[in-house]
């Protein structure tokens, strides 16, 4: 037939009686639809009707022309109805727009319905779904027991809000998927609901939704593509599809490698590969808790049926779904089965989950592991039995294993004493076996991990303490606020270096500290010494509490303590003891205070009902001062339990005390406690947020903060975007607003656009909060649009938004140079103007000096990094972070952004736990990851004069008077003088007076000397500069080669970069690592075990520790004048003298409240007058 150039004849077809014209018809229309569907579709439900007849042979032909019909008209649900009525003539194979169409539609609508039905019956739905365990609080409740969300008289919201939620507020619903389609609203089936079902049941249609799903699924199977099956299932929420899947990929890795069919298409994704992208989607996008523990769940029952298992990334499901009894399984396993690749895999995982854990989890995996003989330690291990005899007293509810969701609990738990007990009676050990054991058990304590970060940091130290010098100077030391900027920038710039050369140098600055200034320079120590174990209670005993009569300072006493914790954070088994002692004895606040917080950073997550006791009773005397130190510090020990009994103790005395302070500590504290608990955390929530007292609405937005931290929840951002537009209160707005930096760093990229009109509002605390929002979820990452927003802000007219753009651009530029990022020069630059300004605001100053610390944090090897090498949740960073931003309210607290700083290095260590000296290799330019030069800092100058206006009529003067002695010089050189003999010097006559010629003569004479002698100098400089640049040029081709090179060895223990991790490879030499390098500690393989190996020597062991001895204050300060030397706490040992001095107001009585006196009025003293 020849081209068909209008369908009218053929849709004419349609109406005749006999069939095969009618299927004539349609298969010409079905061949030309996409030219002639404006014609068909006015007779489209006559098509319908052929499709609809039951005794029309070819209604599926009827359906297929429908469905396209409907494609081109943009009902794509109609059309996906009609197509999956067409049955086999709907052909998944074929490449067309239709068909892609159609598909995606079918798979969407899989989705919908899919995750509607199974969202009730996921295994812990069930549970969750069940009331959760209710908060005896003073909280208005509402008729169903749920702390009330609704607007109240007291609720603090603007005019023009009518309620404290929005109207669709996601934290007070069930979860919901946000991306279906609009036709299918809350995973309802709106597809079929919006046709009716032409010729068949809805059953029926489903029925063919199912193949079509199927055979897009084996199509996958078949191609090798695992990773679309399994990204519909888990949004799908169908785990059966998943576990099909990962049984399907495991079979196939199975077949492929043992086959030698060269035709046999390529698997890209089997095994352990699968699985890593699987557990990528559960940490980063899938934002329900729920399901994201059913996946883990499955992926670790699959465990023992994959080939070959990745230990490293079940090691991450362990730690996420507290797995311990199963983390000690594994451990046994492999130290069981000998191998020296087993064993390395074994110390990996060890050093995995020290860098992924909690003290308690870290205690409960040590307990399940053979019994070896206990390390002599102070204290009885955390979490243990003996640790925890004490607990039962206080009943379930205060347990720090309670969980708000009851689904939390893991299946594991009651296997741990049966563990233990196994462990005891196992077989005895051989003498290898005793000493991996005794291995691992050092690395699950810390000690083998933290000793590694503090030489590395040692011996790569290169912090430019020009800089740091230049900053002391600029700024006025008998300021408090200015001497506790260059405090602050001293600890960061050596934080973990143990050179503390900066307080050996500067003994007299350091004597200037009073008061709270000597409380922070003292815990400086603890940042600067920060790991040092071995020597750490050794070097503060100077300044530690003494129960002698002859006691230093208070505050360098408080200090100490501090300073002590923070040398032991979050590795506090040691000092634990030792600083509740204190804590007890402790009369003075400041010492409390102190001690509050180094038991706090010392005990972080241990979950110790001990200790919390101690602390709420020192917090029941109801000091403002130290009240807030131990607020913070219950929330400390507690993080991250979700312990019910301490949330109601610290909210009922939230309520009772009258102390903003306490009130602030405690706000926070409890934040900390939900760290991680997502929808656990919804009722605190809830009930903080509608708390009339700021303070806790503030409390409130921490907690959401926490509880959702790193997860990138869309309600928590929703919720946290709405109070930043709607509460009252300044203080609330602006940690709103920086609460989005924690839930959304993992996606960095993404809050630029998000606070780009926050950064222009026009309250400061909003702008402020935007800086800091930017700082923290873009830290480490030099992201040039974060940089873009926060450069104007430099300029703000307010002081402390200056102040918090300068610190966010330092945390977001840590670790860059210029090669990475050519803005890095120009920043530093404009904190150096900024700091050295005179009539620059303090606040600035003080910014501006943080921000230079933060630069060069840890001798400029350590970055801010809130995630773990692995990928985990960092939640010592996000504490240390979380705190540090409260130093707007309290200075002392600027050190928790130490706890952040993560050293950027590849350790490598063989099978004896020891650093071998080997080279691997960076397929980048030296230049590109190189060390920042050391800024160059000049002379101080005079200060220039200021030019002085000259006159036309004072010019003109000069120009003659000039010419005329040039003119007179020329007269004096053309006289021919007759030569005499010089007369000696004694013979002249000395009372010859002189004349206006003899003076003139001689200034002509030594002009002209001055002048030959110039031009020798020049001549000379010109010399020497021609040499310098003729050999610079020489040098030059071999410089830039050198710098310009591509790739380059490395040497064990030096800074390798987050970003540098990718082009980091190993050569075919004596070592291999045991996986791909994160960064941090890597096992290593040795390939040649018989032959004789080189180490690094290991530098801080080597350095002698000292102290100071001197009893009085005069000793003290001789000897630090008289030993000056370059160990290792020599600058502690010196500085003791001068911080443990007294200060002249310390310890003084307060002056008495003047007496009540009597104010006579003019009248009343009239009338006493008059009775006179």
């Amino acid at each position: 037939m020849v081209g068909l150039t209008s369908a009218v004849g053929l849709v004419g077809f349609l109406s005749e009686p006999d069939p095969e014209l009618r299927v004539y018809a349609l298969k010409w229309l079905n061949d030309d639809i996409d030219l002639f569907w404006t014609e068909i579709a006015d007779s489209v439900g006559q098509i319908e009707a052929l499709y609809e007849d039951e005794s029309f042979p070819e209604r599926q032909l009827a359906a297929l022309v429908v469905a396209k019909v409907y494609y081109h008209l943009q009902e794509y649900n109609e059309s996906m109805i009609f197509a999956l009525g067409a049955g086999k003539l709907f052909d998944l194979d074929r490449n067309g727009e239709f068909e892609e169409t159609i598909i995606a539609k079918c798979v969407d609508t899989y989705i919908a319905l899919k995750s509607s039905q199974d969202l009730a019956s996921l295994p812990g739905q069930s549970a969750a779904n069940q009331q959760l365990q209710q908060l005896s609080t003073s909280f208005p409740q509402a008729t169903d027991g749920v702390a009330s969300t609704s607007a109240s008289m007291t609720s603090p919201t603007t005019p023009f809000s009518q309620s404290t939620l929005p109207s669709k507020s996601l934290l007070s619903r069930q979860g919901t998927s946000e991306s279906f389609d609009t036709a299918v609203p809350n995973g309802d089936a709106g597809p079929f609901n919006s046709h009716p079902a032409p010729g068949g049941t809805q059953r029926d249609l489903l029925k063919s939704l199912q193949s079509v799903i199927d055979q897009l699924f084996e199509k996958c199977y078949q191609e090798g593509r695992y990773r679309q099956v399994v990204g519909i299932a888990i949004e799908a929420r169908n785990l059966d599809v998943l576990r099909k899947t990962l049984l399907r990929a495991n079979e196939d890795e199975r077949e492929y490698s043992s086959s030698s069919d060269e035709t046999r298409p390529e698997i890209s994704f089997i095994g352990q590969e699968l699985i890593e992208y699987v557990l990528d989607i559960c940490m980063s996008i899938i934002q329900e808790r729920t399901l994201r523990n059913e996946i883990l769940k499955l992926i670790l029952e699959l465990l023992n049926d994959i080939v070959s298992p990745d230990y490293f990334a079940i090691a991450k499901c362990v730690v996420y779904l507290g797995q311990d009894a199963l983390a000690s399984q594994i451990l046994r396993q492999l130290v069981e089965n000998g191998d020296s690749r087993s064993t390395a895999t074994a110390y990996q995982i060890a050093f995995d989950l020290y860098d992924n854990s909690t003290q308690e989890f870290l205690a409960k995996v040590r307990d399940g592991l053979p019994a070896l003989e206990e390390p002599s330690e102070a204290t009885p291990k955390v979490g243990s039995k003996d640790a925890e005899d004490g607990e039962e007293e206080e009943g379930k509810g205060a347990k720090e294993t309670d969980k708000l969701l009851t689904d939390e609990q893991d299946e594991a738990s009651g296997s741990n004493e049966t563990t233990k007990v196994l462990a005891e009676k196992s077989e005895a050990l051989t003498d290898e076996q005793r000493k991996v054991y005794g291995s691992i058990d050092t690395i699950l304590r810390g000690t083998k991990t933290i000793e590694l970060n503090l030489e590395f940091l040692y011996r790569n130290n290169h912090t430019d303490m020009g800089q740091l010098n230049k900053v002391k100077d600029s700024l006025e030391a008998r300021n408090s606020i200015f001497h506790t900027a260059v405090t602050f920038a001293n600890a960061f710039m050596n934080s973990g270096t143990t050179s503390d050369v900066f307080f050996h140098n500067n003994l007299e600055w350091l004597g200037k500290a009073v008061n709270w200034s000597k409380f922070t320079a003292t815990a400086a120590l603890g940042v600067i010494h920060r790991g040092n174990l071995g020597q750490g209670k050794k070097l503060l005993e100077p300044y530690l509490p003494r129960d002698s009569v002859v006691a230093g300072s208070v505050y360098s006493q408080g200090g100490s303590l501090y300073a002590l914790g923070l040398i032991y954070a979050n590795h506090g088994t040691r000092v634990l003891d030792y600083l509740r002692d204190q804590l007890k004895k402790a009369s003075e606040e400041v010492v409390q205070h102190g001690g509050a917080l180094g038991l706090g950073v010392a005990g972080m997550a241990t979950g110790s009902n001990d200790i919390y006791r101690e602390l709420f009773g020192v917090l029941q005397t109801d000091s403002a001062l130290n009240g807030e130190a131990v607020g913070l510090a219950m929330g400390l020990v507690m993080l991250g339990t979700g312990n019910i009994k301490a949330l109601e103790d610290m909210i009922g005395y939230a309520h009772e005390t009258s102390h903003e302070k306490i009130v602030r500590g405690l706000a926070l504290g409890m934040a900390l406690i939900m760290y991680g608990r997502q929808e656990a955390a919804d009722e605190l929530i809830n009930g903080l947020l509608d708390d009339p007292d700021a303070t806790l609405r503030y409390g409130g937005i921490m907690t959401l903060a926490m509880a959702y931290c790193g997860t990138g929840s869309n309600k928590a951002v929703r919720k946290l975007l709405h109070i930043a537009v709607s509460d009252v209160s300044d203080d609330v707005r602006r940690v709103a607003v920086m609460s989005l930096g924690f839930i959304l760093f993992r996606k960095p990229s993404a809050v630029p656009r998000m606070v780009e009109l926050l950064s222009e509002s026009y309250n400061p605390h909003v702008r402020y909060g935007a800086s800091m929002a930017l700082g923290i979820s873009c830290a480490g990452t030099g992201l040039d649009e974060a940089i873009d927003l926060l450069e104007p802000m430099i300029k703000d007219p307010t002081d402390f938004v200056r102040q918090g753009a300068l610190i966010a651009l330092a945390m977001i530029l840590v670790q860059q140079n210029e090669a990475m990022n050519p803005k890095v020069t120009t920043v530093r630059r404009t904190l150096q103007r900024i700091v050295s300004d005179r009539h620059e605001d303090a606040m600035t100053k003080f910014g501006g000096a943080i921000a230079l610390g933060i630069l060069d944090a840890g001798g400029r090897n350590c970055t801010i990094g809130l995630q773990t090498q692995t990928g985990n949740l960092n939640m010592a960073g996000i504490v240390g972070m979380a705190v540090f931003t409260q130093y707007w309210y309290w200075f002392p607290l600027t050190h928790f952004l130490s706890l952040s700083f993560t050293p950027t290095a590849i350790i490598g260590l063989d099978h004896d736990l020891e650093v071998p000296d080997f080279k691997f290799f960076s397929a980048t330019r030296p230049s590109l990851f190189d060390y920042p030069p050391e800024q160059t800092m000049k002379a101080d100058e005079a200060p220039e004069k200021v030019a002085t206006a000259v006159l036309s009529t004072t010019a003109q003067a000069k120009r003659r008077a000039q010419k005329k002695e040039k003119q007179q010089r020329r007269e004096s050189m053309d006289i021919d003088q007759t030569p005499t003999t010089p007369r000696p010097a004694t013979l002249i006559d000395e009372d010859k007076m002189d004349t206006d010629d003899d003076a003139t003569r001689a200034q002509a004479k030594i002009e002209s000397a001055d002048g030959e002698a110039k031009d020798a100098n020049n001549g000379e400089k010109e010399t020497s500069a021609a040499e310098a640049a003729a050999t610079a040029a020489a040098d030059a081709p071999r410089r830039k080669l050198d710098k310009d090179r591509f790739g380059y060895e490395m040497e064990n223990m030096t800074r390798v970069l987050p970003a540098q991790l990718k082009y980091i490879s190993f050569h075919a030499g004596r070592y291999d690592p045991i996986k791909k390098p994160t960064g941090g500690v890597v096992l290593l393989i040795d390939r040649s075990p018989s032959e004789p190996k080189q180490l690094l020597e290991m530098k801080v062991k080597k350095q002698p520790q000292r102290t100071s001895t001197a009893q009085t204050v005069i000793d003290r300060i001789e000897t630090a004048h008289n030993e000056r030397g370059a160990a290792i706490g020599s600058g502690a040992a010196e500085a003791a003298g001068v911080l443990t001095a007294v200060d002249e107001d310390e310890g003084h009585e307060q002056a008495e409240v003047p007496h009540e006196f009597d104010y006579l009025t003019d009248s009343e003293g009239e009338g006493e007058a008059e009775e006179e």
